[in-house]
């Protein structure tokens, strides 16, 4: 693995010629990944090698990209951008897969980069699990998550934790006592446990909608991911945070288009297409239960 990722840490190989500087600041690519893993536990097109991982982060060093937290990133949006540096990039993974801390963290130390982590609170592995959230919870904990140790280990070693609820559940189908107990719980729990506020939130699935993101700015996120796979503008809602899908079918050319803030390869057409077509669906399905209610 040290050989294939060292290869690239020049930066240079793939170099792709780009906007300026400012055009770059201005659009952030942030990146969401799951499992960094060759034996994926949730879903193989979801997952990274682990080389090629290295190979990605690789490519960030060497090309001088500046990775934040994507706390930070919320908080330069909040004030217009100011101070983004020449080539940001935030790297985000989701759930809380043991991994992070077996494979993703020592190879973001390796580099020299950093990240923020999403916790699902109720899938922790030594957590006994919580009462679901109505028929849209998570039927059971995932195995190969993180244990509270780990999660606490990836605080101390700089990375940002965020919440990702506690069960993992399609939030725009709750009720609002149930939402309001997602939100609020797996974030009062984390920061009970690792003695630091918890900012923010990573939607499940990517799903929210104008009651869900109210919801979280009254539970006190400072903002919120979402997926749409699209570069993040420093203009966009904060509770609505684009990210960019890294997985297995991610290769380093594309890898260097994405982060380089340019033209996205063609696979993220396709996925902004799905994703905008199951977010029609999914508004569609809650007016009629709003009308079947009334």
């Amino acid at each position: 693995m040290t050989g294939i990722a060292d290869r690239y840490t020049e930066g240079r190989e793939l170099e792709i010629s780009g906007g300026s500087a400012a055009a770059v600041a201005s659009r952030v690519p942030v990146l969401m990944y799951h499992e960094i893993t060759a034996e994926p536990v949730l879903s193989p097109h979801l997952s990274v090698r682990p080389d090629e991982f290295a190979l990605q982060l690789g490519y960030l060093r060497g090309g001088g990209f500046a990775s934040l937290h994507a706390a930070e990133l919320a908080r330069l949006m909040k004030v217009g951008g100011g101070g983004l540096p020449a080539k940001p990039v935030v790297l985000t993974f989701d759930d809380g897969f043991a991994d992070f801390h077996d494979c993703a963290l020592p190879l973001l130390q390796r580099y020299g980069l950093t990240a923020t982590l999403y916790v699902t609170t109720g899938w922790i592995a030594d957590r006994e699990r919580p009462g679901g959230a109505g028929s849209a919870a998570a039927s059971r904990p995932r195995t190969g998550m993180l244990s509270w140790n780990q999660v606490e280990a990836a605080a101390a070693a700089g990375i940002e934790i965020g919440a990702h609820t506690e069960c993992h559940p399609q939030l725009d189908q709750l009720s609002p006592s149930a939402l309001r107990r997602e939100l609020a719980g797996s974030k009062s729990l984390l920061e009970d446990r690792l003695g630091a506020p918890v900012t923010g939130l990573s939607y499940p699935f990517g799903y929210s909608n104008r009651r869900v993101r109210e919801a979280a700015v009254a539970v006190g996120y400072e903002y919120a991911c979402a997926v749409a796979n699209r570069l993040a503008c420093t203009s966009d809602d904060r509770f609505a945070l684009p990210r960019l899908t890294i997985g297995r079918a991610t290769r380093l050319p594309g890898f260097a288009q994405i982060v380089r803030a340019e033209r996205l390869p063609p696979e993220f057409l396709a996925y902004r297409l799905l994703t905008k077509g199951w977010s029609a669906v999914r508004h569609a399905r809650s007016a009629l239960n709003r009308k079947s209610s009334e």
